[in-house]
């Protein structure tokens, strides 16, 4: 049970110093049917593999160590930094490179941030993110919904402040699969996405949620389809209330779904079947 189709393992255990074998020891004992590990960087996939193995190396048990390797699958993608939009072409190829047949189910995260982009904590300016970046961060995101269509898989999109152009980006290459993550947008905006096929993740962030907006949020979650709806930790960021502030972990994921069962007046149990479900049919996966 709870099922978690967004998280950064690495991260969360290398940089944010998490006990990563205690979180797949966890989710192991809860019997987890799905978790997926999500790429950032164009030569990333390796490590994190690496990282994850080095973790189920130190269950120390046989029976749980196997049902982590069962459940725990992996994507491939690179988040749009200044960086990698600058070498796109080049960052594409390590990606393309990166991935082997059965490595990955599917591609991302990828796709558009114009919060960091260009208003980032680093001190970058408006100015410094000009037309060229602009049109590069669109010209990365497309590739790799491209990539994804050659390899028949479905994209993580990572879509922040920026609703029209990823609109734009999703139907300029016409390749409507896979999950609109961390959803941050309001009701017009997710009947968009579910018209055109996409599901929605909701994740810690539908737990901040101001009194003022509280019916809105409500709504939201009442609104998305059984058929298209997901849940995620985004781990190891956007730590759900009660946790909120502190570093995240797929075993929190547990919040979010009493949150969303609460919301739409169903048991936890059912909202389970309902996200299984849905991640069996976009990932066909067992």
């Amino acid at each position: 049970m709870f099922s978690d189709t967004h998280f950064h393992f690495k991260m969360m255990t290398e940089e944010r110093g998490i006990d990563g074998v205690e979180v797949l020891q966890t989710m192991a004992q809860r019997n987890c049917f799905f978790g997926l590990d999500i790429g950032t960087r164009a030569g990333d996939l390796e490590g994190r593999k690496q990282a994850v193995e080095k973790c189920i190396a130190g269950l120390g048990d046989a029976q749980l160590a196997q049902k982590a390797r069962n459940f725990i699958y992996y994507t491939a993608g690179i988040w749009p930094d200044v960086d990698s939009i600058k070498d796109r072409q080049n960052q594409m190829q390590i990606l393309r490179n990166s991935i082997t047949p059965g490595s990955i189910i599917a591609v991302g995260e990828c796709g558009l941030d114009h919060h960091w982009n260009p208003s980032g904590a680093d001190g970058r300016s408006e100015d410094d993110f000009d037309e060229q970046l602009y049109r590069g961060e669109k010209e990365l995101f497309e590739a790799q919904i491209e990539l994804a269509r050659e390899l028949s898989l479905p994209v993580i999109v990572h879509s922040r402040d920026a609703f029209e152009d990823t609109l734009d980006c999703i139907k300029n290459t016409g390749y409507h699969n896979g999950i609109i993550h961390c959803y941050s947008y309001g009701i017009e905006e997710a009947r968009t996405f579910l018209d055109l096929g996409w599901y929605i993740a909701l994740g810690g962030g539908i737990t901040y949620t101001k009194k003022s907006k509280l019916e809105q949020m409500q709504e939201l979650i009442r609104f998305i389809p059984s058929d298209r709806l997901l849940t995620e930790t985004d781990a190891p960021y956007l730590a759900p209330v009660p946790f909120r502030g502190q570093a995240n972990s797929p075993v929190l994921v547990e919040h979010v779904f009493n949150y969303i069962a609460q919301a739409r007046g169903i048991t936890v149990e059912e909202l389970n079947e309902t996200v299984d479900s849905n991640i069996r049919k976009l990932f066909n996966c067992r």
